[in-house]
């Protein structure tokens, strides 16, 4: 197993506990909102599993596989973070069709809000454009 295909399971176990975060007693609020911060609704959960099915299958399949889903999700993560900032709402979870614009904002909140599909979606792309670990 390539060091791509490894990033690809850690992937699917990190993207696994993002859709975990709705369902663990005392990680959101009365409002709803995980750690305070962000709201995942079915919408989100359901981009999580399968992106981390995604992984999974990219990581246990090839470094192939493994360095085209690098690349793709994490331009979609990485432009989705990006896209946070300017609207308040992603575009991956179609919550800007449903909301809105809420206008730029790099308020605390909005940061920590986008900062988990800047990281992930960022090193996707790096790891995927590097080609890390690739087979000799």
């Amino acid at each position: 197993m390539t060091g791509l295909q490894k990033l690809c399971v850690a992937y699917f176990a990190v993207l696994m506990i993002a859709a975990s975060l709705n369902y663990v007693p005392g990680l959101t609020d009365e409002d709803g909102l995980a750690f305070g911060i962000f709201a995942l609704d079915i919408y989100d959960d359901a981009l999580h599993v399968a992106s981390a099915l995604w992984a999974l299958v990219a990581g246990l399949t090839s470094h192939k596989a493994a360095r085209t889903f690098m690349v793709l999700f994490g331009l979609a993560y990485l432009g989705d973070g990006i896209f946070g900032f300017f609207t308040g709402y992603g575009y991956l979870d179609l919550g800007i069709l449903t909301n809105g614009s809420a206008g730029m904002d790099l308020s605390l909140g909005r940061i920590l809000a986008n900062v988990p599909h800047l990281l992930l979606g960022g090193v996707a792309v790096w790891a995927g454009i590097k080609n890390i670990g690739r087979p000799a």
